[in-house]
């Protein structure tokens, strides 16, 4: 039994890890640090010229090298919802009186349905770390975000959604949970 009164054998993943919550774009653990990080927003170097990646890949290199604390490098896959696109695409479908237009509306609907019914995802990807002091946590946030535009990447401080992904992610087979109020 840990001293968090939460039984270890318990059938659910949520009462046998130490989160206590997930508010600010950050985990609360038990022991009142607190995991965070950046989402960092894909790019695709390969599709620029041979220099450009060269310059990407040795900024990345520096920025790594730079890092003074202890992190995660993290791919989570994120379920695609093309509903509102599908519904997109459905006004045009009813508006259009053209039939050949009508024909590739209906192509892409298609498709949109067939990515749909096998679970198609993106691939998102974070850094992690975990820290006690406030402080030091904004500091290591514009560090990642300002190293990583100096590679050419963009990042943002990671949501409460975001980090719900990664759990369901490592803990639950990518399968949606809905995690119980954690009272004291």
């Amino acid at each position: 039994m840990k001293s968090s009164g939460k039984k270890t054998n318990s059938g659910f993943t949520e009462d046998w890890i130490p989160i206590n919550s997930i508010t600010n774009g950050c985990i609360i653990l038990d022991n009142k640090k607190k995991v965070t990080g950046v989402k960092i927003k894909p790019r695709n170097i390969f599709i620029l010229d041979q220099v450009t990646q060269d310059n990407v890949i040795v900024a990345l290199k520096n920025f790594y090298n730079m890092i003074d604390f202890e992190f995660w490098l993290i791919s989570a896959d994120r379920p695609v919802d093309l509903n509102a696109y599908l519904a997109r695409l459905q006004l045009l479908y009813n508006q259009s009186t053209s039939p050949a237009v009508r024909k590739l509306i209906n192509q892409d609907i298609e498709k949109a349905n067939m990515f749909m019914n096998n679970n198609v995802t993106d691939t998102e990807y974070y850094i992690l770390f975990k820290e006690k002091n406030d402080d030091i946590i904004q500091k290591r946030l514009r560090t990642l975000i300002t190293g990583l535009a100096n590679s050419g990447l963009e990042a943002a401080q990671t949501s409460n959604d975001d980090l719900r992904v990664i759990l369901d992610n490592f803990l639950n087979s990518g399968m949606t949970t809905n995690f119980k109020v954690v009272t004291s």
